[in-house]
């Protein structure tokens, strides 16, 4: 079963800015091979096929087990289905063209890929790699996709609970993932957007601690990373928990990552660095003597990839601007103790940001009696 085309986006708009997006960077034309951008372009959400934009036109080609499903979903661009190799297709479009130079996507095109497109068009055009051509446009979502993100964190935040409620000594981490991810299809998600994360006791410390066979202990953080795919778009949180009675360590730990969290929110605004808001967040946690434990960036992009740009690293410097949707997730992991990650996607407005998770962040401990909120 295939989803039916998205009427509310804008696809032939789309592939305009990227034609005049081709003009400024000297280029005749655009062999779109990433999926992703694909989908964003025309709004194709199989899993093979190539979007050549030239002469301010677009044509998507695909195989034969695409050729209903091209047809009903791709808008703004023709459907070509060869009897052939797609990439023969291609080039023999190329070849009729004015085309002199097509930009490929070089960093989600392997180097066999690359060298293969060059041979095939050799004699037709030259081969020049791109770098987040499309991924510019995407960073910047639409009120509409913005609305789909929005449900996308609705429906994977009414799933704490469900994971809170099975959480125990002697569960398995992947036995909460599973119950985590029933519920998610459940509710009507077409899938996880990245492989779930439960992460307990001493491997709380492992940023990607994915789901394992371990038991939740008597004592312990639980790191809880999820997300899921609706219409589309991903969603992305993390909570932090607490199976028994914390100590002052562990409250002395959580309170600085909601803070550093907190430090990270309030710096986004349009206009500010990528890296102004990774700062923020380490700022506070190297107060608390914290920061060699926060090994990672304090965020990324989301939107149709659970992994988008920006990048929200202190050596990044793209300018956050109104419509972006970003994570802000620090953590501090202490090794042969545990960790902590507290995670919310955002969305930059006109003037600060939105927090769209709305899951609580409170210290919740889980004891015999239940969650209970750790004053």
């Amino acid at each position: 079963m295939t989803e039916l085309p998205d009427d509310e986006m804008d696809y032939r708009k789309r592939q305009h800015r990227v034609s005049q997006a081709l003009d400024v960077r000297h280029l005749d034309a655009l062999l779109v091979t990433h999926m992703p951008n694909i989908r964003y372009l025309c709004g194709f959400t199989g899993s093979a096929g190539m979007l050549l934009v030239a002469d301010g036109r677009s044509t998507f080609f695909t195989d034969g087990r695409y050729r209903e499903q091209g047809r009903s979903e791709v808008q703004g661009a023709g459907v070509v289905v060869p009897k052939g190799p797609v990439l023969d297709a291609v080039a023999r479009a190329v070849a009729v063209s004015r085309v002199k130079t097509v930009g490929v996507e070089g960093e989600h095109m392997s180097v066999a890929a690359e060298t293969k497109v060059a041979r095939i068009l050799r004699s037709k055009a030259r081969v020049r790699q791109t770098r987040r051509l499309v991924e510019e446009h995407r960073m910047v979502k639409e009120p509409a996709e913005v609305e789909r993100l929005r449900a996308a964190v609705r429906l994977g935040s009414s799933l704490f609970d469900k994971a809170v409620a099975v959480i125990r000594p002697g569960v398995t981490e992947r036995a909460v993932a599973a119950e985590l991810e029933y519920a998610a299809r459940c509710a009507g998600a077409a899938g996880m957007a990245f492989e779930t994360i439960v992460a307990a006791g001493r491997r709380s410390a492992l940023p990607h601690g994915l789901a394992s066979l371990q038991p939740i202990p008597r004592r312990g953080f639980v790191v809880l990373d999820f997300g899921v795919i609706l219409a589309g778009y991903c969603s992305d949180m993390t909570r932090t928990v607490y199976v028994g009675k914390p100590g002052a360590e562990a409250r002395r730990l959580y309170q600085a990552v909601w803070d550093a969290q907190q430090a990270a929110i309030a710096a986004v605004r349009p206009g500010r660095t990528v890296g102004e808001v990774d700062r923020a967040a380490r700022s506070v946690l190297r107060r608390a003597g914290l920061a060699r434990y926060f090994t990672h960036s304090t965020g990324h992009g989301v939107g149709l990839e659970i992994h988008e740009p920006p990048r929200i690293a202190r050596e990044e410097e793209d300018v956050l601007r109104p419509g972006m949707v970003i994570t802000i997730e620090p953590g501090a992991y202490v090794p042969g103790y545990g960790g902590v990650r507290i995670e919310d996607m955002v969305v930059v407005t006109s003037t600060s940001c939105e927090v769209l998770t709305p899951t609580t962040k409170e210290f919740l401990t889980l004891r015999e009696s239940g969650p209970v909120v750790c004053s």
